[in-house]
């Protein structure tokens, strides 16, 4: 399989070759960060018509057919009408918070985004407490639902943000405890260390029933983290018109929709991280013929394949279950997923501990 790491040394020696050291690495950290706004864009955009597509599939419409062919260049127009959208501006407000806000939460969704592997050696990020930073900077997104609720003076978007920070540190929990189970079978927290750790089998596999379950547990966690049906309550249409960003307008409430749908992308690219080897292709031990066919395929698509495929689930579940109460929702997460979480973990140590993994 192609590694990465090839061309960005062919190019660090390149930029060398003609500039001094500090500007060869500003040059590179631009580029970084022009690919890393380029991707982010490109993938918001794709799921938009993803998700549009997929609950026009579940309810026996077409979804967005009329800009471009079979409607792909929906997601486009409606980013270009976001952009020359009217910023309003609101008396009454923290102007400096209510400002902020939506650049937390986009910030937290960039840092997160960076430490996914894209591909061999195609990860900007890569150190040896990766996975811990990852949960770290993730955090930083509940600050911006918060300050929006709070900075907005308005009842609706307060109730909406109470809810949300009540919802997201709950499950913070259950994210944690599952991606701790799988560190701790991986025995490291580097990201590069534990897809290398996949290359006979995916964790899913190698790791039993712990596994089984802490995949089903992160996948609870994830959704309920991201604010998505059916534990969309902070956004609940119904009773709080839109929830923290009822006030926002123009590319601040574009940037909160944006990182909706990059962070259904994230908590799916650490899913495929964690128990289906990011970017590792499919390998079974002694199907040597297999295994060389399936490393043709390059590291990049198997992980966005996936990252897509676990999306599928989760955008399932919006469009199938009807929306919980708050209290249902932090019942399930402290009465529930949280002490079989605990429990997990003392097995998945056991399983460790006297190796009957495969």
């Amino acid at each position: 399989m192609f590694d990465f790491s090839q061309f960005t040394t062919w190019l660090h020696q390149t930029l060398l070759g003609f500039m001094p050291e500090w500007l060869a690495v500003t040059a590179e950290c631009v580029l970084i960060g022009f690919a890393l706004l380029l991707g982010y864009s490109v993938l918001a955009l794709f799921y938009i018509l993803y998700e549009r597509k997929i609950c026009a599939y579940f309810q026996c419409r077409l979804g967005p057919v009329r800009v471009g062919p079979w409607g792909l260049l929906q997601s486009v127009a409606d980013m270009f009408k976001i952009l020359i959208k009217e910023l309003i501006s609101l008396k009454h407000v923290d102007q400096f918070l209510f400002a902020l806000a939506p650049y937390l939460v986009i910030l937290a969704s960039m840092l997160s985004f960076a430490v996914l592997p894209w591909g061999n050696g195609m990860q900007i990020i890569d150190f040896n407490i990766g996975i811990f930073f990852l949960i770290a900077v993730s955090s930083i997104g509940v600050l911006g639902i918060l300050l929006a609720g709070w900075s907005s003076a308005n009842k609706f978007t307060l109730i909406g943000a109470l809810r949300s920070g009540a919802q997201m540190v709950s499950y913070e929990l259950s994210i944690g405890l599952s991606v701790l189970t799988m560190v701790c079978f991986a025995g490291t927290m580097e990201v590069g260390g534990i897809v290398e750790a996949q290359s006979d089998l995916w964790f899913i596999v190698k790791g039993h029933i712990p596994a089984i379950i802490a995949f089903i547990i992160y996948l609870i966690a994830g959704t309920a983290e991201t604010n998505r049906g059916p534990f969309d309550l902070p956004e609940a249409e119904s009773e709080l018109t839109a929830g923290y960003h009822t006030e926002y307008s123009g590319i601040h409430f574009g940037f909160y929709y944006l990182a909706e749908y990059l962070n259904l992308f994230i908590v799916s690219g650490v899913a495929a991280l964690l128990f289906f080897g990011g970017w590792m292709p499919l390998h079974i031990p002694g199907w040597d013929a297999f295994n060389g066919a399936m490393d043709w395929i390059p590291g990049i698509v198997w992980f966005l394949v996936k990252a897509i495929a676990i999306s599928f689930i989760i955008i399932w579940f919006k469009w199938t279950f009807p929306r919980l109460r708050i209290d249902q929702i932090l019942k399930l997460e402290w009465k529930y997923l949280l002490p079989i979480n605990l429990v997990n973990l003392v097995l998945m140590a056991l399983i460790v501990v006297y190796g009957i993994h495969l």
